[in-house]
């Protein structure tokens, strides 16, 4: 006997909380920062090297998404986080 799911009167056109996508970074980052910190490097590096990809990669999703406007305040503000301000 088989039993079928449906979720009963949730919209279709409504993405998913997370997606495979943010999934495999979330996992991924936690792994590679792990993975650097018991190579020996610092922690403090681990952090900033990690937070400068992610921060890149936050900074190619706006410009896909057409916001250049949203580019230039985001390369602003890891201007001013790289500044330490």
């Amino acid at each position: 006997m088989a039993v079928e799911f449906h979720n009963v009167g949730a919209d279709a056109t409504v993405p998913p909380r997370l997606s495979a996508a943010q999934a495999f970074t979330t996992v991924s980052f936690t792994v590679l920062g792990g993975a650097l910190r018991l190579a020996g490097m610092p922690l403090g590096d681990v952090f900033a090297l990690l937070g400068g990809c992610g921060a890149l990669g936050a900074a190619t999703v706006v410009a896909m998404s057409g916001g250049r406007r949203r580019l230039s305040s985001v390369a602003a503000a890891v201007v001013r986080a790289a500044d330490g301000k």
